[in-house]
């Protein structure tokens, strides 16, 4: 890939002035990048800069949450529209999508800014340093530097497959003509990059930003993310799905430093679900808690609140300051119904009210539009004025602690079936989704039924992160290493279809209609969140249909349940979801040569 247009050198290294600037850098133009990596405080401006593709359109509203969908819990509309997104929701990009363009280019800008802070710390006479506080901090930063360019290669090899693998810092002369390399050597080798350093890294609690910057937490939390990647399924360009015969070792992998910071770092789960994303709006980012790491946006940056979350109507006639936020993910209503009624996860994550331009709660307008609730706008403590929409400020959690022990529960299954300690780390996710009154049931007995077998364990590992991290956009990517993307979003498909017949048919006893209002402090309030009533007790209610939602008189089902998720198993290969994206026609004409999109039903 000819990278010419990406390898600025040492000379745009930006820096960050306070606990939020990361991503509001400035320009260190006058420094050489021997002297930057010289000296703690100019070392961590350098790997500052890496953050900073943080606050560009390709994370903030693209690899955050807009191009996540569709899968069996989150979805939106790709077929209304030619538009940028619209493509990469309906699977079928184009070279020429900007918003692939901009995550192609920044995710190599962020490896470029990577490679440079890594071989600028390597070279540095502090990383040997006689004072041991010097000596630490230089590990931990080298640390930070290589579990970022992680990360940003996860997300090409997700999206494009075989990429490029960039691993120096640009100088003059250099080559930057590079073919496409195996995504398994890539993850390979940044896992074992990641496997040598975090032992030398601090923990959240050690460092100044605690949770808002890279910790061991986080570092050995992704050594487990990138290994069961890189031992889960994928797939190749004749449009086969294909898992590596060393599979094994990559679970082995992902069980034993997931293992690690249980042992080394474990922690109660916090009791309230709910708080957990409060925090985010409200600002607080306690340490030795659920979250590990989360993206630190500026007061005036993130979109978090504007397109993911509660919807909100606001604009210069609303009565309240809190501006406008949209939902481009909304859930299915199969997901929302295939929680237990008692699962307190369920009215966190799915978002059955918005709120009017009277800073009223409503009720969502149909089925189609549950809302992502773990976030709104609404939720800050200071409204951000009337007129605004993007930039709410919130924090994007990146890994949470619950995460760690799901997927320790999960590789320990797949390496020795459904042993105790993969039981009881199944069972204290749940435990904390249900009254310890419920536990007897749904957390012991439950567990016990699902673990008969290494297969019925796998399955509720399946149910349980769609439970627990619904709304978190991640979903897709554990869909794909599983090899089941295109089984469950078609399975998502027929049962919105069963639902829609049973409801036309009045059979069943899930909610044909709900009945919504709002009580005497003005909260929402839903009589019949999950099954059938004949009629409300008294006329307060508001009656909206519901699943009866779902069926049309001239194509028997709304048009979003059968186009929606058409192209993620009745695509180019029936069965298989394409969600391989060309490489942007920019990037291919720019590598003379070296790359072109071959394959995957591309040419």
């Amino acid at each position: 890939m000819k990278l010419k247009n990406l390898a600025v050198l040492a000379a745009a290294f930006m820096l960050g002035s306070c606990d939020k600037d990361f991503l509001e850098p400035d320009s260190l133009s006058t420094f050489d990048n021997q002297y930057i990596y010289s000296n703690v405080d100019d070392a961590r401006k350098g790997v500052n800069a890496i953050y900073s593709y943080f606050n560009q359109d390709a994370f903030r509203s693209r690899l955050s949450n807009n191009m996540t969908g569709n899968t069996d819990i989150e979805h939106q509309s790709g077929w209304t529209s030619n538009g940028d997104r619209y493509q990469i929701w309906n699977l079928e990009a184009l070279d020429s999508n900007r918003d692939l363009n901009i995550v192609w280019t920044y995710a190599y800008q962020a490896i470029r800014d990577a490679n440079i802070s890594i071989e600028g710390i390597l070279a540095s006479s502090a990383l040997q340093s006689s004072d041991v506080t010097v000596q630490n901090t230089m590990y931990h930063l080298l640390g930070e530097a290589y579990t970022l360019r992680a990360y940003w290669y996860s997300m090409l090899i997700f999206y494009f497959g075989d990429v490029p693998y960039v691993t120096q810092a640009p100088v003059a002369g250099g080559e930057f003509l590079l073919p496409k390399a195996d995504r398994n050597e890539i993850l390979s080798a940044e896992i074992d990059a990641l496997i040598e350093i975090e032992s030398q890294m601090k923990w959240a609690d050690e460092v100044r930003y605690g949770i808002e910057q890279v910790n061991r937490e986080y570092t050995l939390g992704m050594i487990a993310r990138l290994s069961l990647q890189r031992g889960g399924y994928y797939l190749k360009p004749d449009l086969t799905m294909n898992r590596s015969s060393d599979y094994q070792q990559y679970y082995a992998i992902a069980k034993e430093y997931a293992q690690k910071l249980i042992e080394l770092k474990d922690r109660p789960l916090p009791t309230d679900f709910r708080q957990i994303f409060l925090n985010n709006a409200t600002f607080q980012s306690p340490v030795n808690s659920e979250i590990l790491f989360e993206v630190p946006f500026s007061l005036n940056s993130g979109d978090v609140g504007w397109n993911i979350g509660i919807a909100v109507d606001g604009g210069p006639t609303a009565s309240h300051d809190y501006g406008s936020g949209g939902n481009y993910m909304a859930m299915p209503v199969t997901y929302y119904l295939s929680f237990d009624s008692n699962d307190k996860r369920r009215d966190v994550t799915c978002g059955l009210y918005k709120i009017n331009t009277s800073f009223e709660q409503t009720f969502v307008e149909g089925p189609m539009n549950i809302s992502q609730g773990k976030w709104s706008r609404a939720f800050l403590e200071t409204p951000p004025g009337a007129s605004t929409a993007k930039s709410t400020g919130i924090n994007w959690p990146m890994m949470r602690f619950a995460d760690v022990l799901l997927m320790f529960a999960e590789a320990e299954n797949e390496l020795n079936g459904p042993t105790a300690l993969a039981q009881d780390a199944l069972k204290r996710v749940r435990q904390r989704a249900f009254d310890e009154a419920d536990w007897a049931e749904m957390v012991d007995g439950y567990v016990a039924g699902i673990s008969g077998s290494k297969d019925s364990f796998f399955e509720a590992i399946v149910d349980e992160r769609a439970w627990e991290f619904g709304g978190e956009m991640i979903r897709k990517y554990e869909l794909i290493r599983w090899g089941i993307y295109s089984e469950k979003v078609q399975q998502t498909v027929e049962d919105l279809k069963k639902l829609a017949d049973d409801a036309y048919a009045g059979v069943g006893d899930l909610p044909d209609y709900m009945y919504w209002k709002l009580d005497e402090n003005g909260d929402f309030m839903v009589l019949n969140p999950d099954y059938k009533v004949a009629a409300p007790p008294d006329e307060t209610w508001n009656q909206v249909p519901f699943l009866l939602d779902l069926h049309d008189d001239t194509n028997t089902y709304d048009e979003w349940i059968t186009r929606d998720w058409e192209n993620y198993y009745d695509g180019p290969a029936p069965g298989v979801a394409r969600y391989i994206f060309p490489i942007p026609n920019v990037a291919v004409e720019s590598s003379q040569g070296m790359l072109k999109n071959d394959g995957y039903g591309f040419n």
